[in-house]
């Protein structure tokens, strides 16, 4: 399940790259709020440094 919404949130940010803002069928700015969310994590210190490694963890668990 992971697998796929990894490919699909790779296919959304190389379709907002070749085409911009206006893909209609993504219905937002996918570049846009992964990087409100890796700066809110940034700045959040320690407890974004933890996040990030639950992030981590879930992603690498078999």
């Amino acid at each position: 399940m992971t697998e796929a919404g990894v490919s699909l949130l790779a296919l959304a940010i190389v379709m907002q790259i070749i085409f911009g803002k206006a893909v209609p069928f993504i219905g937002g700015d996918v570049i846009g709020n992964i990087t409100a969310i890796v700066g809110a994590l940034g700045a959040q210190g320690l407890v974004g440094l933890a996040s990030v490694g639950v992030i981590y963890a879930i992603f690498t668990k078999d």
